[in-house]
């Protein structure tokens, strides 16, 4: 057994984002010391490296703790799709550098833009997702975004990223304000006319996620002010009733 702080030594992965881990139900330690600090077993550092694998690829929490709890999840299959994904993305990367390669060598422009096409990767992704993502929320996030292009995709981004921003320009005031509720609202409400719907339950679990410290929290830190994901999170939590 390990205890938190030698696994996040020998993983690379904070402290706490694995107390995250455990609050959202993605990976539970095996036992707890007399003190309470969190164990983990063989099974749990194999878990954790099923759940990195995934991040690597690029798929939210969300879809990885449903992906990996499904009654249907095959480790093996899972293993083999993480493979090919990741023979895919290689396969891109060196085409990429092939490319920047080239443009030095030769010291002359070459439009090419074929080594830059993501929708071969994307749409094994969303074969795998397919395999094992059976929530209301995943289809219907499968069916909004489904025929939407790559510019869509970022445009909307791009407003959920705005309304951060407008988050960042109330952040001195209490997260219970009029302001800042009227910001989870809208925050809310966007995410359901873009992604799925945003119940009570997903969005306090998304706070938790933008206050957690993690990808989610640099992300929005980078794109609207430091602090501002913290401050979102709290927002959040003062709405739902649930700790940031």
């Amino acid at each position: 057994m390990m205890t938190v702080h030698e696994v996040s030594r020998l993983t690379g992965v904070s402290i706490r984002a694995l107390q995250y881990y455990d609050r959202i139900g993605l990976l539970r330690p095996a036992g707890y010391t007399e003190a309470g600090y969190r164990l983990y077993d063989g099974a749990a550092l194999e878990k954790l490296q099923q759940i990195l694998l995934f991040r690597e690829l690029g798929f939210p929490l969300k879809d990885i703790r449903e992906m990996t709890e499904s009654p249907d999840f095959d480790r093996e299959k899972a293993l083999a799709q993480q493979i090919a994904l990741l023979e895919l993305k290689r396969e891109r990367l060196g085409a990429i550098i092939d490319l920047a390669r080239g443009l030095v060598e030769k010291k002359e422009d070459t439009v090419d833009f074929k080594p830059f096409d993501t929708k071969k990767i994307e749409e094994y992704a969303r074969q795998a997702k397919a395999s094992w993502g059976g929530t209301p929320e995943y289809a219907e996030y499968e069916k909004k975004t489904s025929g939407r292009t790559a510019a869509g995709m970022q445009d909307a981004a791009a407003g959920l990223m705005k309304i951060f921003c407008e988050f960042s320009a109330v952040k001195d005031l209490p997260p219970a304000s009029d302001e800042a509720q009227a910001l989870v609202v809208k925050l809310r409400d966007y995410i359901t006319a873009n992604y799925y719907t945003c119940s009570d339950e997903v969005l306090a679990s998304l706070g938790q996620m933008y206050g957690a410290g993690g990808e989610f929290t640099e992300n929005i830190d980078a794109a609207a002010g430091e602090g501002t994901a913290g401050f979102a999170a709290k927002a959040i939590a003062c709405r739902t009733g649930r700790n940031a």
